[in-house]
């Protein structure tokens, strides 16, 4: 498979399906900050980080190849006419929401109650969290944005606003973990 295919030099692509819209289009936007969070992802997963939290970033990667995937097919192209489905493509399901809510749970369960708004940092791996978290929550923008012309599967918004907030408490975990200083924001009385 050759990485250069020749056929976007005109400022277009091709979703699955075939269908070409131009690069700047929504749903391309939608999809390529996934594959941007799926990269910070993997450079939190290249970190020194309990191997718990390793695996589960790969399991968090697959699915954002899914979500991806999801984002990428024009959906009057998924359907045939009868219903069925034209493409091959995985879903998300409610138990890899669930999945990211036990985990959360778990994590949450070892860390002191919050009571503050928390600035990011810390820790270069605990930053790299937030970072993933802010480009987390601009997909689940770009998404509902997309959703809002075209719609777009409940499943993939309601994973993409859970991982924010797991990636918001592995970095509260990670703090713990790796013993970094963890700054309440309080704002300053006028």
């Amino acid at each position: 498979m050759k990485i250069y295919t020749k056929t976007g030099d005109q400022g277009t692509t091709a979703l699955f399906g075939g269908t070409r819209v131009p690069k700047h289009h929504i749903r391309i936007e939608s999809y390529g900050t996934v594959d941007e969070l799926n990269s910070h992802l993997g450079l939190i997963r290249d970190q020194e980080i309990n191997a718990t939290y390793k695996e589960q970033l790969i399991q968090i990667q697959d699915k954002l190849f899914t979500v991806g995937a999801i984002l990428a097919t024009d959906p009057k192209k998924a359907t045939l006419k009868s219903g069925k489905e034209r493409l091959n493509i995985p879903k998300i399901e409610s138990e890899d929401i669930a999945f990211l809510e036990k985990e959360m749970d778990v994590m949450d369960e070892a860390l002191p109650p919050m009571t503050h708004f928390v600035l990011p940092g810390g820790h270069t791996t605990v930053s790299y969290c937030h970072i993933a978290r802010t480009v987390c929550r601009r997909a689940e923008r770009l998404a509902v944005l997309l959703h809002q012309n075209e719609a777009v599967n409940e499943n993939v918004l309601i994973y993409l606003n859970r991982l924010s907030d797991y990636l918001f408490v592995l970095a509260r975990k990670l703090s713990k973990d790796l013993e970094a200083d963890e700054i309440a924001w309080v704002p300053k009385k006028l």
